[in-house]
């Protein structure tokens, strides 16, 4: 089968990037740089690749995603979130290639009681989130409102440093485990948004923000419990431990976090290939995957 055309990938080595990889559809090629390979932050070095590989889209993964380092270290977490993505946009723009831009939940401030839709205007508590809608806004200004900006949610994967491999090393570790229970979400696992991705990529008439998450709602408390039992229940915990809830201010943290950042994701859903599964059935597919490895 010939190829549509070439999708560079950036941020290739983190876990979304390296699930984009694994699912690349036959009809296109990829070219990948990590975070080694390519800078972002650096828009000469962006502009020398875009000019070299000529794709077709580009999906920038690529992102400063250390929440609490965000606070300590804001310049490098602008210069990579905003300015970043700004770079990536403007090359893309010069190349004429099609941007897709991951985003976040955290660009809201949690204080809404119901789920925060793409048109809902964005409040961010911290850094990250400030950072990441900075980008949002760079991208909207370089690419005339071309671009695809897919906002998501508690990513996690089989590789890489995410919740439910923290949660797990610390379930095997300790006796108990304190775990917040008043910030509510919805876990997403990393191929699920690989594949929507993939589609978004193959829908050149798409731009301005999708939402896009697992289905359901959990507290982290609510998903910790979840890895336990399904952990255990394939034998990749030995004992369980005491997962205790707490509340957010018994865990002091040096980024505040919405305490609710459920996403409306009926457009998402609608323009990426459908509603996903439950996110404790992708939990459950991700764990035999790991307890397989």
């Amino acid at each position: 089968m010939s190829t549509r055309g070439k999708v560079l990938i950036t941020g290739a080595g983190g876990q979304l990037g390296r699930e984009l990889l694994a699912r690349v559809p036959t009809e296109w090629a990829v070219v990948a740089c990590t975070s080694r390979d390519l800078d972002i932050s650096d828009r000469a070095a962006v502009e020398r690749v875009l000019t070299a590989v000529r794709p077709s889209a580009v999906i920038n993964t690529a992102a400063f995603t250390r929440v609490d380092d965000a606070e300590r270290e804001s310049s490098r977490a602008f210069a990579v979130n905003a300015e970043g993505a700004g770079n990536v946009a403007w090359g893309s723009r010069q190349s004429g290639a099609r941007l897709i831009q991951v985003s976040t939940d955290f660009v809201f401030d949690g204080k809404q009681g119901h789920p925060y839709a793409p048109e809902d205007p964005p409040c961010p508590l911290g850094v990250y989130g400030r950072t990441k809608l900075a980008g949002e806004e760079l991208i909207r200004e370089h690419t005339g409102g071309t671009a695809l900006i897919v906002r998501t949610a508690w990513v996690y994967a089989a590789q890489g440093h995410n919740f439910v491999r923290t949660m797990l090393r610390l379930m095997r570790d300790r006796e108990s485990v304190d775990v917040v229970a008043d910030q509510v979400g919805t876990p997403t696992w990393a191929r699920s948004l690989a594949r929507a991705l993939w589609v978004a990529v193959g829908r050149s008439d798409l731009n301005g923000v999708l939402h896009w998450t697992d289905a359901g709602v959990a507290s982290w408390y609510d998903f910790a419990v979840a890895i336990q039992e399904e952990a255990q229940a394939i034998g990749l915990l030995e004992r369980p431990a005491n997962v205790r809830a707490i509340r957010t201010q018994d865990y002091r943290t040096a980024a505040p976090r919405p305490p609710y950042s459920v996403l409306d994701k009926s457009a998402g859903w609608a323009a990426l290939g459908g509603p996903p599964p439950h996110w404790r059935a992708n939990l459950r597919l991700m764990l035999r995957e790991l307890n397989h490895e």
